[in-house]
């Protein structure tokens, strides 16, 4: 997905609007992906690499199969002899390594990735990768503690929305469901820029609810939409 000049302008724009009626502040961070999701993609590998080439030998598998190889199965246990067994286990070899190969480069695919990866997984790396942005960007040191984070992984199709603890305090987790939802389904639409706009202004009614404007309301927080 791709966010325009005039997307980021929008949001900014949403960001400033819902801000002007209350005292938090909204910040807006989306990555495109949180995680390379290596490790995962070596466990199913490596566990294929193991598991899949044992149901060849019900077949009748054995280094004939490939002739670099010569000799047979069979040959490695009715004969015995050192160079059988190690052209036995040469193939058997071989077929793990191209069965490891073949699997690991299935799973850099995007969308299998995402498929093969353990939803507890994404939801864990993307809340992760949340809280560093809250923690790096100072959402937490707001003079009232009043700092909103909205954090879009677009690949996990993952939303998370951090409130810093004087608002979570007078407000309860799921007074945000709303603003989730919404950017979860424009970012499902391919529409993340209008998701954004919609999280941001529902975000703001709550915030403008419990925590209304100062006298002095400096904006301590940039605007703009961050892009990791």
């Amino acid at each position: 997905m791709h966010f325009s000049a005039e997307d980021q302008t929008r949001i900014a724009s949403a960001i400033a609007a819902a801000e002007a009626a209350t005292s938090g502040e909204i910040f807006c961070v989306v990555s495109r992906r949180v995680s390379s999701y290596i490790d995962v993609s070596l466990g199913w590998a490596a566990a294929a690499a193991l598991i899949l080439p044992m149901g060849l030998i019900p077949l009748g598998f054995g280094p004939g199969w490939l002739p670099q190889f010569g000799g047979g199965w069979e040959a490695a246990h009715v004969n015995g002899g050192p160079q059988d067994v190690a052209h036995a286990l040469g193939a058997y070899a071989m077929v793990q390594a191209v069965v490891f190969v073949l699997v690991f480069l299935l799973t850099r695919i995007p969308t299998i990735r995402r498929w093969a990866t353990p939803r507890n997984v994404r939801r864990d790396r993307v809340r992760r990768a949340a809280l560093q942005q809250f923690l790096a960007h100072g959402v937490h040191v707001t003079r009232e503690r009043t700092g909103v984070l909205i954090f879009a992984a677009l690949e996990e199709h993952q939303v998370e929305l951090i409130a810093d603890e004087a608002i979570h305090a007078v407000v309860a987790a799921d007074h945000w469901a709303d603003a989730v939802a919404a950017l979860l389904r424009e970012i499902g639409a391919a529409r993340p820029a209008a998701g954004f706009e919609a999280a941001i202004a529902l975000c703001g009614q709550v915030l403008a609810q419990h925590f209304p404007p100062r006298p002095d309301n400096p904006n301590e927080l940039p605007d703009h939409l961050i892009l990791l």
